[in-house]
């Protein structure tokens, strides 16, 4: 069993003490005076179905080169951004600090209140909605999730949903290979799946 770490944030800028931090362009002010009210969790692995490498940090920077694969010729110019991503090893990086509004959530709607990114915290799984995810990809996340609550208190109600959650019939992330009782524990009962 791996030992869920222990985060610490600095409330003052956002930022994640002691990971590493590659911060991305695609980010703007939220809303006067927003804090983060609820976590949405993603899966993504760029090429589809490939793990490690560089190409989410250049995707969410904005410098994926659009020949390094032929699928990126198709999203090499989108504006995207997560405040966090977790690599398949538990590795955490930080694109967007905590305050400030990362571009993960698209079109989105939760609970009748649309336009998900102003008020949400965009957290990346490296993965697929068929590939099973890292026992340290869920302990890195239930300490992530306890480090926010602990910082944000709108966050301490602890609604964490799946990206096809808030925007159902056109994401299916993190999808059915994400195990929701291995994050219950910093969960809202009646959230999601």
């Amino acid at each position: 069993m791996v030992a869920d770490p222990e985060f610490h944030i600095d409330a003052a800028t956002g930022l994640l003490r002691a990971v590493r931090q590659v911060l991305s362009p695609h980010r703007d002010a939220r809303p006067a005076g927003q804090l983060p009210e609820l976590v949405v969790v993603h899966g993504i692995s760029l090429p589809p179905g490939e793990f490690g490498g560089p190409w989410i940090d250049r995707l969410f920077c904005g410098d994926l080169p659009p020949d390094a694969h032929p699928f990126f010729e198709g999203i090499a110019g989108l504006r995207v951004s997560a405040h966090l991503l977790v690599r398949r090893d538990g590795v955490v990086v930080q694109f967007v600090p905590f305050h400030e509004r990362a571009w993960h959530a698209g079109v989105s709607s939760w609970r009748g209140r649309p336009v998900c990114n102003d008020f949400s915290v965009g957290i990346e799984l490296e993965g697929t909605d068929e590939t099973p995810y890292e026992p340290a990809q869920y302990a890195a996340l239930r300490g992530l999730l306890r480090a926010l609550q602990a910082t944000y208190p709108a966050l301490a109600a602890g609604h964490v949903v799946g990206h096809s959650d808030i925007a159902p019939g056109r994401k299916t992330d993190p999808g059915p290979s994400f195990e929701w009782a291995r994050i219950a524990s910093c969960r809202a009962p009646g959230d999601g799946v």
